[in-house]
């Protein structure tokens, strides 16, 4: 035996773990809402600073900004992660083509993170595209 495996075989003696990676098996969305980004940004400021102020950051991948709204851990949902199943109550989103760290508007601003690099987000977004009723517009 080299050195190498009698130190991979002390540690696994001593650690005795191993480790899984298990995806999410499914999104399950129980609200949909799209609205006109300008009309969305106008409501985040206005609900931002009715909130006692701060910036918001909203999501956006691939030509859509997004949030989600997910349910408290409880013992239902915890167990439904569990099984691999997210839930998110609400998902709202705007077309916006071009990604842009910040729009500043009259009375607030709104910031942008690109999440498109997460695989998960990248499916929802496929979804969304493809049930807009304003892409185009």
């Amino acid at each position: 035996m080299d050195h190498s495996s009698l130190n991979k075989t002390r540690l696994e003696l001593k650690l005795g773990l191993e480790i899984t990676i298990d995806p999410w098996k499914e999104l399950i969305i129980h609200e949909v809402l799209e609205l006109k980004f300008d009309d969305w940004v106008t409501q985040v400021i206005a609900t931002a600073r009715s909130a006692g102020g701060g910036i918001p950051t909203i999501f956006w991948a691939d030509g859509i900004a997004f949030h989600f709204s997910t349910f408290p851990d409880t013992e239902t949902t915890v167990q439904e992660k569990i099984k691999g199943k997210i839930h998110y109550s609400s998902v709202t989103f705007a077309v916006k083509e071009k990604f842009e760290r910040q729009v500043v508007k009259e009375g607030g601003t709104v910031n942008f993170t690109d999440v498109g690099h997460n695989e998960i987000f990248s499916k929802l977004i496929s979804k969304l595209k493809a049930e807009s009723k304003f892409k185009g517009n």
